[in-house]
């Protein structure tokens, strides 16, 4: 038996995601031309859906410079980027929203529109530029980008706003 209340199923709920990895250094070119690099810190390829808003940008950019994956003295994985005093590069990347469920060709319905995913996403820059207190490196939004990356470990860490709830 239906009831009068919303139901709204994980499908209609907000998905920004993050992929983060632990790099001793990172860089991005633009048609063979260097855009960016950083050293000792965390490349991070953002997504970001039609439903995304600010909470869900707030909650991720805090998640990411307060992830403990840079190791202590110990060689324990206890510290952040803010506690070594890293670097963070982000790049957008709407593939992140992938769908691979029918066919072969994947589906990015999900992905926001440029319109939208660009607002969102210079916030998002912004919100990690103070969150560390100093200048986060980036590609250039919509433009086909190389990125070269040595990934230390290798420290490869999945983070979705889904997971706030």
């Amino acid at each position: 038996m239906l009831n009068n209340s919303v139901y709204l199923s994980p499908s209609f709920t907000s998905l920004m995601r993050a992929v983060i990895q632990r790099v001793s250094k990172a860089s991005v070119s633009i048609d063979h031309i260097l855009k960016a690099s950083i050293g000792k810190g965390l490349l991070v390829l953002v997504g970001i859906e039609e439903a995304d808003n600010d909470t869900d940008l707030e909650w991720l950019c805090s998640k990411i410079v307060q992830l403990r994956i840079f190791d202590d003295n110990n060689g324990v994985m206890n510290l952040s980027v803010q506690d070594i005093s890293g670097e963070i590069m982000a790049v957008s990347q709407f593939t992140l929203h992938a769908k691979t469920k029918k066919g072969n060709r994947p589906s990015y319905i999900k992905a926001a529109r440029p319109e939208q995913a660009i607002h969102l996403y210079n916030r998002f820059v912004e919100r990690l530029t103070e969150l560390i207190g100093r200048e986060v490196k980036t590609g250039e939004f919509g433009a086909m980008m190389q990125i070269e990356l040595v990934n230390d470990g290798p420290v490869t860490i999945i983070v979705d706003t889904r997971e706030k709830e």
